[in-house]
């Protein structure tokens, strides 16, 4: 939110600086209200945007295109024909990412190979980076992302120097998939570089069977509607309900050195047939970059889908030539993101259905790469303590919005409780501040 300016005098100053808390805590919860509120009157997905998330347009071409900045979430709209613009200020020293997660209009089905594009490119139309993430076997309209970016690296000839960069989104098969616009967020992260140079080639060697999944009870624990409002989760064997058409959202911190390995279960229902790709799972580094997705198709028993086991997490991953292990090169929050297909009701009911997710993760944490300064938002390639305790199964089962938006988020979240504090607070120093003038 904006500052508040103005500086009131004497005894008036801590009083106005009150009314100003007060105020900036109800705006944020206005504004994440009124979020929640578009999403169910656009007619996209349900999707929680990052609450206090600014709205800007996207453009057709390059001028007069809207400026990111890195720690800041945006929200934007896709229409079915065209790409959209949005400007970037760059350094010569920073990696920069760029995510965007397309809300698609709920209803219908959609084409698998449709989606989202997205491209970084510099002032002269260069291209830094492309990525793209499809609906897949699914056919079913869910929210997906893709991260692009610019890496400062030595010996590339291209997108180094300080300057305009350019963010372009665009479907990825219009043609044969549903009308309307589609929701849009975006968020951008700087990555700092290193005190002294490193390994500048992945790891060739890591253990890559996967082994049997967490046994034990279950820990319920509902998923997020957004990356934003992503539940912390870690090894162990969780579960929660899940509707045909929705889609949960998962945090899993990952540290240095360590893996991932997940299984997702989908339990019986009733009803006959069956439904290709019912149930999709996929994990996104912390920069919302997809790192591998994986398709269950149900017939009504029970069933279960894992996903290749991870390499360790390390920086060097992002000189590999495979798109799964460049994508493991961060530490932070990772999501999982489980979507289960709208046409699913059509064969056996409205559910609830039991989702099961089994977590195994591998590794002692390990130190970081040294970086020479703060990533911006601050965090984001961290686990912290807190987080840590909140993935274990007597954690705290609160979402864990990213490391740069917490402060955005808990207008939103939790905002009713803050506003009432905060007027409490005002309320004990209006009090006090007038008996003391009785006194006086």
């Amino acid at each position: 939110m904006a500052p508040v300016h103005g500086r009131p005098s004497g005894g008036s100053r801590l009083r106005g600086v009150a009314r100003a808390g007060v105020v900036g805590v109800l705006l944020c919860a206005m504004s994440a209200s009124a979020v929640r509120a578009a999403v169910a009157a656009d007619g996209t997905v349900p999707y929680d945007y990052v609450p206090g998330a600014r709205t800007v347009a996207g453009t057709e071409g390059t001028v007069g295109a809207s400026p990111l900045e890195a720690g800041s979430a945006y929200r934007s709209s896709l229409p079915r024909d065209g790409a959209r613009y949005y400007r970037l200020e760059l350094d010569a020293a920073e990696t920069a990412y760029v995510s965007v997660t397309a809300v698609p209009r709920a209803g219908g089905t959609v084409a698998a190979t449709d989606g989202v594009r997205v491209s970084l490119r510099d002032a002269n139309g260069g291209t830094c980076s492309l990525a793209t993430e499809q609906f897949g076997a699914s056919h079913s309209p869910h929210p997906v992302a893709a991260s692009a970016s610019r890496e400062v690296a030595p010996g590339s000839g291209v997108c180094q120097g300080a300057g305009t960069y350019y963010v372009v989104v665009e479907r990825a098969d219009a043609k044969n998939s549903q009308a309307g616009d589609w929701g849009l967020e975006l968020t951008a992260v700087s990555e700092p570089g290193l005190k002294a140079a490193g390994a500048t080639k992945a790891p060739e060697a890591w253990d890559s069977a996967t082994p049997e999944p967490p046994a034990g009870t279950a820990v319920r624990r509902a998923g997020g509607a957004g990356f934003g409002s992503a539940v912390t989760v870690g090894r162990g064997t969780w579960t929660a309900d899940i509707r045909p058409g929705r889609t949960l959202f998962y945090r899993v911190p990952l540290d240095w050195g360590q893996q991932l390995d997940a299984t997702a279960e989908l339990g019986a229902g009733p009803g006959t047939g069956y439904v290709t790709g019912a149930l999709t799972t996929s994990l996104y580094n912390p920069v919302r970059d997809d790192v591998q997705d994986v398709a269950l198709s149900y017939g009504g028993r029970a069933a279960s889908a894992a996903l290749d086991s991870s390499p360790p997490v390390a920086y060097a991953n992002r000189f590999s030539f495979s798109d799964q292990v460049r994508a493991m090169r961060v530490a932070g929050a990772y999501y999982l993101v489980v979507h289960l297909a709208g046409q699913t009701a059509d064969r056996f009911g409205d559910g609830p259905f039991t989702l099961t997710l089994r977590l195994g993760i591998r590794g002692e944490a390990q130190a970081g790469p040294g970086y020479a300064g703060r990533s911006v938002p601050s965090g984001v390639f961290e686990v912290s303590d807190a987080e840590r305790d909140a993935a274990t199964a007597h954690g705290a089962a609160g979402t864990g919005a990213d490391p740069g938006m917490r402060a955005v988020a808990a207008g939103g979240i939790g905002g009713g409780t803050v506003l009432l504090a905060g007027l409490g607070v005002w309320t004990v120093l209006s009090r006090r501040r007038a008996a003391a003038a009785g006194r006086g």
